[in-house]
């Protein structure tokens, strides 16, 4: 990865910052965009002396259209984009559809569905000019499989999949590649962030089991966008070995 320029949404914490140091780690340049510009700056300059790579903080809300649109205006050395990774996303509430809030939904909406095509549509042009680049959508297995109070979550996951697939579509005549990576149980803020803040609920979802690290999911990211021109990895399902759907897991006494 040598010399390419990689874009990561939601880089400031979880799968976003193990993306932003897995590919640094390999010789990538990093855009590395977020809402928390604190996190970013700290994770730039940590990433910039160990690795040697150029690192581009950017505050950035997905959901916001006009903040989408200025990323036409990076710097000569960023413009031309080689990974699209768009990891920005999450879930709110865990609540029956009649009782789910307004706006987590709008948020969910927002930021997996909107948000991700907002970025993508910015970087896409130059991708389809330069007839080269591999956009990389983080869904979830939520997306494969609906549960008890996961509604929208499963919704606009399983949009993401759709989208991907009909943005496939679009480019298979412009050597742009197209992947999206399913994870199922993962460590990091989400299940804090999906329990607004309430840190003894979002433990709960890993006791007794050893979930995916943001690592792991980072190194599935890594694969789809190292292989070869000809090779596009349309799916790949990543899961912990204790987990055989989102229900049915092995939680050790």
């Amino acid at each position: 990865m040598k010399n390419k320029v990689v874009l990561i949404t939601g880089a400031s914490s979880g799968i976003g910052r193990a993306s932003v140091r897995k590919f640094a780690k390999n010789g990538a340049d990093i855009i590395a965009a977020a809402r928390r510009i604190a996190c970013l700056n700290q994770l730039s300059d940590e990433v910039s002396e160990q690795f040697g790579v150029d690192v581009l903080p950017i505050k950035l809300d997905v959901t916001d259209k006009n903040a989408v649109d200025k990323l036409g205006n990076l710097p000569e050395r960023f413009k031309n984009i080689d990974v699209l990774i768009n990891n920005a996303g999450g879930a709110l509430g865990l609540e029956p559809l009649w009782k789910g809030s307004l706006s987590d939904w709008d948020q969910m909406i927002d930021t997996n569905i909107k948000g991700l095509l907002y970025v993508t549509r910015a970087v896409l042009p130059i991708m389809i000019e330069r007839k080269t680049g591999i956009i990389i959508n983080i869904a979830s297995i939520a997306g494969l499989e609906a549960y008890p109070g996961g509604n929208v979550y499963c919704a606009v996951k399983s949009a993401v999949r759709m989208l991907s697939k009909s943005l496939r579509m679009d480019l298979v005549k412009t050597g742009v590649r197209v992947s999206t990576i399913d994870p199922g149980m993962v460590k990091t803020e989400f299940s804090k962030v999906r329990f607004h803040g309430d840190s003894v609920r979002a433990d709960k979802v890993y006791e007794k089991i050893t979930p995916l690290s943001a690592e792991d999911v980072a190194d599935a990211i890594y694969f789809c966008a190292t292989r070869p021109k000809h090779v596009d990895i349309e799916e790949l399902v990543i899961m912990p070995t204790a987990q055989a759907s989102v229900l049915i897991n092995d939680r050790k006494d």
